[in-house]
């Protein structure tokens, strides 16, 4: 996953804030969710704006670690039948750890299943079923940048990695540096190659079935070694900031809202940090997917929302309940429970929903890449091959240290050791 504590929601247990059981007043049902103030807020939110609009079933939310401990306890209370009634995890490759088929209630008989984001839906399926609907709202990754910069310049949104270029070579020229990178949080130098997989994905799309499978590598792959070059023609072009070494990202932020810098690749979720490094410059700030070499396959990398499943020991009473609870999740009405609750980081997946009027504009940038469908899940929600050195490359290639193409090869060679941990057939 990206980085801990910050994108990825997974994790369960311990500091119950409810009990669940029946009672005179109807059936209460139990939630689950991680302890993260974003996914505790959101649980909240719901369960309180479920609970004021029904009668008869009370929603009571219990909390659970993040990261690894909370992977642990989620899938030892699967196994061991003691799961909340409905719980909140991963989509993707973390979900696919779950047995989705052996554990959990499949969703496709559910009058609200048509209103879901297909790309989303991808992401929560197994054995052909639907496990999950979206918890919040996706998370972006691409490039923030600074829109009076570019007003300034007469410059327009690239939709091709040539254009991106050309900009930063304008932007250079106007004694302003084109791109902001944050070394000293060495997660950040990541970004270029982990956004680029909407381009992977255009150019061959069964490249995360066949990484999974051992048979696609990045080295050996045109279109996945074109994610390492990026990174490295952008240092060596001499577009970054010259402290990019040494700067983490909330002075990359102050950067880039200062208009000291023009560009910053980064996840949306970063909104947040800007409104509290750079209050009053919200306005200036602006979001593009991370361009590819074919503007008409241009299109956004998503980080897709954890979501909400039922465990198949939820049956009977509990399971009509919770049922009704889920169906509200997954609706218009749950949506604005949410945006309420927490300052939504992108679109919400669900047909009906909007994003608040006041949301940032960076959010509101990513909205045309959902509405036309041109996005793709980031490839650790297709596959759970994720080297644990690929923060260490990339800062060394966008550091100007290793070139694009031994990187590559070197990263395959890390992935290699994960995939076998994990025991996956081909490696």
């Amino acid at each position: 996953m990206l980085t801990a504590g910050l994108l990825v929601l997974s994790g369960c247990s311990a500091g119950d804030l409810g009990s669940s059981g029946d009672s005179g007043a109807g059936t209460t049902i139990s939630f689950l969710a991680d302890n993260s103030d974003a996914s505790l807020s959101t649980a909240k939110g719901l369960a309180d704006a479920f609970n004021a609009r029904n009668t008869g079933v009370t929603v009571k939310v219990e909390t659970r670690p993040q990261g690894g401990e909370g992977d642990n306890i989620v899938k030892t209370r699967l196994s061991t039948g003691d799961m909340a009634d409905v719980f909140m995890y991963n989509s993707g490759s973390l979900f696919t750890a779950l047995k989705p088929e052996q554990n959990l209630v499949a969703l496709d008989d559910q009058p609200y299943v048509g209103d879901l984001d297909a790309t989303f839906k991808s992401t929560v399926s197994a054995g052909g079923k639907l496990y999950g609907v979206p918890f919040g709202g996706a998370t972006g990754g691409g490039i923030l940048y600074n829109k009076a910069v570019y007003a300034k310049l007469g410059l327009q949104v690239p939709k091709t990695w040539a254009d991106f270029m050309a900009n930063n070579a304008r932007i250079k020229a106007a004694g302003i540096a084109p791109v902001v990178q944050t070394y000293q949080d060495t997660w950040t130098s990541q970004l270029i190659v982990l956004a680029d997989f909407h381009n992977v994905a255009a150019a061959q799309p069964d490249f995360a079935e066949q990484y999974t499978a051992g048979k696609a590598k990045y080295a050996t792959t045109p279109a996945a070694l074109k994610s390492f070059q990026r990174l490295q023609e952008v240092h060596d072009a001499g577009y970054l900031t010259t402290d990019f070494a040494s700067t983490k990202l909330e002075a990359g932020i102050k950067h880039l809202a200062d208009g000291e810098a023009a560009h910053y690749p980064m996840l949306t979720f970063a909104v947040g940090t800007i409104q509290s490094q750079a209050p009053g410059k919200m306005q200036d700030i602006g979001f593009f997917a991370l361009p590819g070499d074919d503007a008409g396959k241009n299109g956004l990398t998503v980080w897709e929302p954890a979501a909400v499943y039922v465990p198949k020991t939820t049956t009977g009473k509990k399971l009509d309940a919770v049922r009704r609870f889920v169906a509200f999740v997954a609706s218009k009405d749950g949506c604005d429970a949410m945006a309420k609750a927490t300052t939504p980081f992108g679109p919400f997946l669900v047909k009906g929903c909007s994003l608040p009027a006041d949301v940032a504009a960076p959010i509101k940038d990513m909205q045309p890449y959902f509405d036309s469908g041109a996005n793709s899940p980031a490839l650790e929600f297709l596959s759970p091959v994720k080297g644990p050195s690929l923060e260490q490359i990339t800062v060394e290639v966008g550091s100007g240290i290793r070139k694009a193409a031994d990187a590559a090869a070197l990263y395959d060679q890390d992935v290699r050791k994960q995939a076998q941990q994990l025991g996956l057939p081909g490696w």
